[in-house]
């Protein structure tokens, strides 16, 4: 029997390079890797080793007839990515598949130094660009983050009901005690230290400080009491400490999030899913107290066009269609909807989904909480005097609301001593490289696309870079200077 992806996918493709078959694609080599939601298992050619599994550091891969009610539906949709390809061609022995010729991306010489990395940032990004460099040169590395608990988006973005996809931490962490790492928490750039301070200290330093900040929705009342952006939601339940455990009102029925993307689901799922399957997960206990006495009833999810052009991603969309706490309700107000999803594959998971056209001058139905899904229907005004009362919509439509949640997308934010592009929000770059010895890697060289494993080949590039810099002497070796090094030290 063979195995499946499923949601949980980080897309790393830890598990292709195990796979003695070649049954798993996109491949890193392929066109469309990081182009697709996930990876996926051809079943056709699976030999059921399990190497995969045991490779995944997100536990996202099980046997087919493993799986349970839930996730069933993933054996189909491994199987209809293969649906019209070839099979990949399989050579009996010694090995499975056929190896292409070897490939030297780099050039490392054998007198290459033992270089001082300073990578400012423990998230995904700069945990691959610590795991490359810690692998693969002889660097020693200091890894800086502002906060005093090491896993940036891993611990503070992924939502506690999604504890496979935090386990990746775990591979992150055993890096934190290698003997070529030094942790310094608690350390924040231009604030205990700076980047010219860095740049003198270190051979090279890599940035891998995220996209923190939320984008606006640039209309009328986005600043009223009770609208928030999603970062702080996402934040505020997972226990960021820069949020506080009262930084989400509760106290309304309704609710509405401006977006439709995986963090959109994040929000809606979390403030109407039962408290009670929370406890036990990493959520916040302050948020986890609050949500149980939650008047929430309903959350309504706005998208600014119809169900077949929705950001979300089809394992999370599949979820939340399967969660028992939860009605999952379509809004048909608009005939395009129903058209999309009776016609559009993209669409297709929301058929068995109730579709109705909601009154909104009623309030929500006491009962299951539910999610309504509102396409269609971009925000014009939020409505309110001194707090939010309602949100104003395509077409004139009043939804009435006691909060807002913008989840419109993220952008990096300025760091003082580099450049930044406020149209990008990020810090311009030539493939990581903003100069020889400054370097950044994840969304703040790329913008906020991509998950968890997307970081991965851009850590290998970023640090590809680096290293082409160092071979060719354009490094400006450091002045070592231990006053530095106590102060970040006794900061931690």
């Amino acid at each position: 029997m063979a195995f499946a992806i499923t949601q949980t996918c980080c897309n790393d493709a830890s598990c292709v390079a195990v796979c003695p078959v070649n049954c798993i694609h996109p491949t890193p080599d392929e066109p469309d890797f990081g182009t697709t939601e996930m990876l996926y298992i051809d079943p056709r050619t699976c030999i059921d080793c399990g190497a995969c599994a045991d490779a995944c550091p997100v536990d996202a891969i099980f046997p087919v007839d493993a799986l349970t009610a839930a996730m069933r539906p993933y054996a189909e949709i491994n199987a209809d990515f293969y649906a019209d390809r070839e099979p990949a061609a399989a050579d009996p022995a010694p090995n499975f598949h056929p190896w292409g010729p070897p490939v030297f991306s780099r050039t490392i010489p054998s007198d290459f130094p033992a270089l001082e990395v300073a990578v400012v940032g423990t998230g995904p990004a700069g945990m691959y660009a610590v795991e490359d460099l810690l692998l693969h040169t002889s660097s020693r590395v200091t890894l800086i983050d502002r906060l005093p608990v090491a896993g940036g988006l891993v611990r503070y973005g992924v939502a506690p009901d999604h504890p496979s996809t935090k386990k990746i931490g775990e591979t992150f962490a055993r890096y934190h005690h290698h003997p070529r790492l030094r942790m310094r928490l608690g350390v924040e750039v231009g604030r205990d230290v700076t980047v010219d301070e860095l740049a003198r200290r270190y051979d090279a330093v890599i940035y891998a400080v995220g996209a923190s900040s939320a984008r606006r929705l640039g209309i009328a009342g986005e600043d009223l009491t009770g609208s928030v952006a999603a970062t702080t939601v996402v934040a505020w339940y997972n226990g960021h400490p820069d949020v506080p455990a009262d930084a989400v009102d509760l106290s309304a029925e309704r609710l509405v999030v401006v977006g439709t993307g995986n963090v959109a689901l994040d929000v809606a799922r979390i403030l109407t899913t039962d408290p009670r399957s929370l406890e036990g997960t990493s959520i916040a206990p302050a948020a986890l107290e609050r949500l149980k006495s939650s008047q929430v009833r309903e959350v309504v999810l706005l998208g600014r066009r119809g169900p077949e052009a929705a950001a979300y991603t089809t394992p999370e969309l599949l979820a939340l269609t399967r969660h028992e706490d939860i009605d999952l309700v379509v809004d048909a107000h608009d005939p395009r909807i129903t058209a999309a999803i009776d016609a559009e594959p993209r669409a297709a998971l929301l058929r068995d989904c109730k579709q109705e056209t909601i009154d909104w001058t009623s309030p929500p139905q006491p009962g299951k909480r539910r999610i309504v899904l509102r396409f269609h229907s971009a925000p014009r005004e939020i409505l309110g005097a001194d707090r939010v009362r309602g949100i104003r919509v395509t077409g004139g439509v009043e939804i009435p609301a006691g909060g807002v949640v913008r989840a419109v997308g993220y952008r990096g934010t300025p760091l003082q001593g580099l450049p930044f592009d406020e149209d990008s929000g990020t810090i311009p770059n030539d493939g990581g490289r903003v100069r020889p010895g400054t370097y950044v890697v994840g969304w703040i060289k790329r913008g906020p696309s991509g998950g968890i494993g997307a970081n991965k080949a851009c850590a290998a590039e970023t640090v590809g870079r680096l290293l082409e810099d160092a071979t060719a002497g354009r490094l400006r070796r450091a002045r070592r200077k231990p006053g530095l090094v106590a102060r970040l030290a006794r900061r931690a």
